[in-house]
């Protein structure tokens, strides 16, 4: 059971104020509050420890390339990796999926073959695709999404064939909330000899996550949306296909040899940590596994859940209020996205900002996905292990200063 109270203490920022009005924070999709734990692994580290990695062989060095590579056996741990050196350290969930798609992706694509997305993918999960389709012939399909915001799994059948090379999906919608069936997708896909890349931006923060149960090919996630800090993220890949591929960038670190006219490669990971990597952001990436870990993930989903289920509620009580995803809260995560009545989100999310309520409002790097859903934007509310039930009060009280505002426009 999660002690709520307990764990906001843990977070300095929930202590202010924005427009004279506590802090509601609501944009945790976008990034994550930051336990002071980790605050003071980052500052620890700058402040005793800051040193390059690997290569120096003094104490400083040495202390810094052990936290370091600590840091990377516990997020190994966290996800069920079999071994440390699966795991790639990058700035962001889109780096990961860009890596991919320029290692793998250049080499292994060619015309005829397909990549297999969703409808409700996330611009990083569809972008760097169409730059590699662009480059090798292959072509891409979407699995449709159903009006209740789930994937068609019928579709999805028909679509991964023959033709499959890569299922890259999002385990979690960023802006439906749903939990897609990865694994059921990993298992179509390897059925036909195609690899399965997990976009776990959302999910990996949120959700257990054990990457011997998805069975995926590969998986990316950001460290700010877990409490960690921005600019480092993490790429799994199952070990024998990491040790298949060529590096993306080229420098000090991650080479073996180097010669005038050519150079070998270092083992993977450093293969792919190509220059200085983000020590510091690592480190504190690795107090931020800490916290969750001793928090326990599915203290975290339980909280999330509840949350989520009073948050819908709350919402389906107000007429003007459009809801999509899910309606079974058990098929989503903390995320809930709406429109309200013809105000447009970037409306609301100012208006609601007075009583001090940080909510986020766009197409959420998910273009194609208000296409299907028929709305230009949303609004969107997702919680985290720190939200509570009284947030969420404030929240929705605060959508009555937008009808009282747009009521003349026909809000009711």
């Amino acid at each position: 059971m999660l002690d709520v109270q307990r764990v906001r203490e843990d977070f300095p920022i929930l202590k202010r104020q924005v427009n004279g009005k506590p802090l509601v924070y609501l944009d945790n999709a976008a990034t994550s509050q930051k336990p002071r734990a980790v605050i003071d692994a980052l500052v620890s580290y700058y402040e005793n420890t800051n040193a390059n990695i690997h290569r120096g062989i003094h104490t400083l060095a040495e202390e810094a390339t052990r936290e370091y590579e600590e840091a990377r056996a516990k997020v190994a741990r966290f996800i069920g990796a079999r071994s440390a050196r699966s795991i790639v350290f990058v700035r962001n969930t889109t780096e990961a999926i860009n890596i991919v798609a320029w290692t793998w992706g250049r080499t292994s694509l060619k015309p005829g073959d397909e990549i297999v997305v969703t409808e409700a993918e996330h611009h990083s999960n569809l972008v760097p695709w169409h730059l590699i389709t662009e480059q090798t012939g292959a072509a891409i399909r979407a699995i449709p999404i159903t009006d209740e915001g789930t994937l068609d799994l019928d579709a999805a059948r028909r679509i991964i064939g023959p033709q499959t090379k890569l299922v890259a999906v999002a385990h979690m919608s960023n802006v439906l909330g749903t939990i897609h069936p990865v694994a059921e997708l990993g298992r179509l896909a390897h059925a036909q000899g195609a690899k399965l890349l997990v976009d776990g931006a959302q999910s990996v923060p949120h959700l257990s996550t054990d990457v011997n149960d998805l069975d995926c090919d590969f998986l990316a996630f950001s460290g700010h949306k877990m409490l960690g800090p921005t600019g480092v993220g993490v790429l799994y890949a199952k070990t024998e296909l990491l040790e298949s591929l060529d590096p993306l960038f080229g420098g000090g670190g991650m080479i073996r040899e180097v010669y005038l006219d050519h150079s070998t490669w270092a083992d993977v990971p450093e293969r792919f940590e190509a220059g200085t990597p983000n020590i510091g952001d690592v480190i504190a990436l690795g107090t931020a596994v800490d916290y969750l870990s001793t928090v326990g993930m599915d203290n975290v989903r339980a909280h999330e859940l509840a949350i989520t289920t009073y948050a819908l509620e709350k919402l389906h009580e107000q007429r003007e209020v459009r809801l999509f995803g899910p309606s079974d809260p058990g098929l989503r995560g903390g995320v809930v996205s709406f429109y309200y009545a013809d105000v447009h989100p970037h409306d609301v999310s100012t208006i609601v900002d007075q009583e001090g309520v940080a909510i986020r409002a766009g197409h959420h790097c998910c273009q194609p996905l208000m296409k299907r859903l028929g709305v230009p934007a949303t609004v969107r509310a997702s919680f985290y292990l720190y939200n509570t039930d009284e947030e969420v009060d404030v929240f929705t009280r605060s959508l009555n200063l937008v009808r009282g505002i747009f009521s003349g426009a026909g809000v009711r």
